[in-house]
Formats: C-alpha cells, structure tokens, sequence
C-alpha cells in the first residue's frame, strides 16, 4: 500500500519559539528512504479540541499520521487520550512499559509519583514500540485505512526509537514501488538568486531529479532529490544532474549534505598534512574558535593572536610601523603582513589573517564593510583578498571568516589538483 504521511508534532513550546521541531525534519529523512512521500507538517498546541481538528484535517490528505510529543505524564500530555476519543478506543495498561519505568526509579533512586503510570497507557491493540532511552513508549495502530503511529517528543527518545521498531514496522506496511534519495549540494560565494538564474534552464526543464534552491547562513544550498524503483539508478540521475550544475556553477561548490565550510577545510588541512595559525584582528578569534570544534585540530592547528590593536601588529605579529602609518590597519598591505607574521611566528605552513571594519563606524577613512584578508601559502606565495562586505557588525565578521575559509579552500584544492 502506498502512503502519504504528515507529521503532527503536539506541544505548546513548539509554537512558543522554545524549541525547534527538529523531530520533523528527522522523521521526513527517514520516511523518503521508505519512499514514503511527506506532504504536511503541523503543528498544534497542547489542546484537546485544536489537536482534534488537526488530525480531521490529516486524514483527509493522509492515510499515515506520525504524531511527536504529548505522551508524558503530566495533564497537558494528551496525545494518546485525544486519539483514543477519536478513535473509540480505550487506554490499557502496558506491563512491560510499566515494569520499565518502575525499574528506572529505582536504579535512579527516585520516588516514582502516581501520574507515571500514566505514560504506561498505550492504545488498545496497538503495536507498542519501546522507549530503550525514556519512559513513553510509542504505539502504532491501524484503522479503518489510516496508520497512526504515535512517538515521544524528546528527539533522543524518539530518533533511536523510530529507527529500531518504527521503521520497520512502517517498512511492513508500505508498497515501496519508488526509492526517494536528496543529495545537498552546499555553494558560498553566490547568491540565491545569482545561482538561480544560472541554473534557469536546468530549473525549468526539471521533472526528475528535482532542483530546490534555498538560502541561510549567508550560504546557499541546493537539494537534488530522485525517485526511482532502484536506488541505483536514483544515484545515476542525482549524479547526472549534479554534473550539469557543477559544470556551470562549479567554482562555488564546496560541499555536500552536512558539511559546512569549516569542516571541508579542515578535513582538507588534514588530508594535506599542512598546518595553520591565524592572525585575527577584524573577528576576534573566530576562526580559530570554528576550526578547533572538531577532534584532532592541534594536528593542523598551531594558534592564534588576536591581535586587535596596531601595538600588537606590531610587536608581535611584526607588521612595520610604516605600513601602518601609510597604508593603515586596513589594508591589503597590512593583511599581507600579518598572514606572514603569523605563519613565521608560530612555524606553521599556512599563515591566515583578517583584517577590516566590522562597524558601527567607518576607521581610517574605510568604510563599513572593508574587509582584507591575507592568506601566507606553503610555497612562499602570499595571496590578499579585499571584500566589501554588507550587514551587521556580526554578519560581517563571521561572513569574513567563512569567505577566509573558501578562498583558502580554493587554493588548497587548485594546488592539489
């Protein structure tokens, strides 16, 4: 049987801005690999009548309603309860849940109060899946053609619970005549727009993979996504597709799916086996914060001077004082030299500095947004590029580290090639 799902994640703090629905987006991940097509997301509020309504609008677009959340213990968990109504269908007691959760108070050596049962309350003939993370376990029920399956809200109790019993009681059910597969393709340096109109033709003549463009982070993304009985030939068609974006777009390609600018770099710093510092005057020590969040950046990360003021460039990073005095802080010659300083200073085989005017103010007759950064290369070769940069005074600084990131990236790829 084929299926068409929408997700009814049930909370109030969704709605309040508190949290992020981030089970949604897990869920449709997944549910494409079942070739389960994910038309609707809702979200509704702990309320008994607003979650009736939201489910009468689900079953008549759908025949597979996942709903997240509501199943604890305390009066506004309602899920089970309203479905239960709806359905005409009573709440029974789950042993096994029950003796779980009995067993969890004990070995955490807390008083278990009375509405904790409560979370032992499962549907009447419902397929129960177990929480091995939390309390509440999930349920699946079928009637009258609709599928209802039913999951905990916290995401650490909900992702390993639908991936070991959900999904393979949703496999069961399903009619997989299609596989459905994305592939991201991550661009920095264009616009959405700009990459949009590139691609133009591409967009218009898509029908299977389908091209979705979408902005954020001062990036832009591209999602590919195929359908086909063979997940082969679903990678052939993403693969083809992903070849004719490439050869026009190509030089602002730097990623796929989860990557971010930072851990390609630094992915690309260890397969070269090269090492880097960074002088920082302009972002404050941000790139050294981004590029060692990852496990084993002293392997290719020496260290940073943030060095903020002209007597630092100074005397430490060694930029001359004529440099300063006629060509000013925020300069390409001044970037030039603290990438070399940097690289000299802590004997690394990449020096990278930034340097420029974050705002609210212009400085030294530069204006807002002036941005230089110099980037000292293992062959000796010193390479400055000058941006001008839109934005607020934090947009500015982290778009300048990022930009740092790819133009290095670039180079290091052209010289490996």
């Amino acid at each position: 049987m084929n299926k068409n799902a929408e997700i009814i994640a049930v909370g109030s703090e969704l709605l309040l801005g508190q949290i992020c629905n981030t089970n949604a987006q897990f869920l449709s991940k997944e549910l494409a690999q079942l070739g389960i097509n994910v038309y609707f997301h809702t979200v509704v509020g702990d309320n008994a009548d607003r979650l009736k309504h939201a489910i009468e609008i689900a079953k008549k677009r759908s025949n597979l309603i996942i709903f997240t959340g509501g199943l604890g213990p305390t009066k506004d968990d309602l899920t089970k309860e309203t479905i239960a109504s709806i359905l005409g269908k009573k709440l029974v007691m789950d042993e096994e849940a029950l003796f779980s959760i009995k067993e969890y108070f004990q070995k955490t050596k807390r008083v278990m109060t009375e509405n904790n049962k409560k979370q032992a309350l499962v549907l009447e003939g419902s397929h129960v899946l177990p929480n091995d993370y939390g309390m509440a376990p999930g349920m699946v029920v079928e009637e009258a053609g609709y599928t209802y399956m039913l999951l905990p809200g916290p995401p650490k109790e909900l992702q390993p619970m639908f991936l070991s019993y959900g999904k393979l009681s949703l496999a069961s059910k399903v009619d997989v005549s299609e596989h459905i597969i994305s592939r991201v393709l991550r661009f920095f340096g264009i616009g959405e727009s700009q990459l949009e109109t590139e691609i133009e033709s591409l967009i218009d003549s898509q029908t299977n993979p389908t091209i979705a463009p979408l902005a954020g982070d001062h990036e832009v993304t591209l999602r590919i996504t195929a359908k086909h009985q063979s997940i082969d030939k679903a990678n052939e068609l993403l693969n083809n597709t992903e070849k004719d974006i490439l050869s026009i777009v190509g030089e602002f390609h730097y990623g796929y799916n989860d990557d971010t600018i930072f851990s390609v770099l630094f992915q690309k710093l260890k397969q070269l086996n090269v090492s880097i510092s960074s002088a920082e005057s302009l972002t404050g020590g941000m790139f050294g914060e981004e590029i060692t969040q990852f496990s084993g950046a002293s392997s290719i990360f020496d260290g940073a001077v943030v060095c903020y003021t002209n007597e630092v460039k100074e005397k430490v990073l060694g930029v001359s004082s004529n440099v300063l005095s006629e060509y000013g802080a925020v300069s390409e010659q001044c970037a030039s030299s603290l990438a070399n300083g940097i690289k000299s200073l802590m004997n690394t085989d990449i020096g990278i500095s930034f340097t420029g005017v974050a705002g609210p103010s212009d400085l030294d007759g530069k204006p807002v947004g002036t941005v230089f950064i110099g980037m000292s290369l293992p062959d000796g070769k010193t390479i400055v590029k000058q941006l001008n940069i839109p934005g607020t005074r934090e947009g500015i600084r982290i778009r300048t580290v990022k930009y740092g990131c790819f133009y290095l990236l670039k180079e290091l790829m052209h010289r490996n090639a």
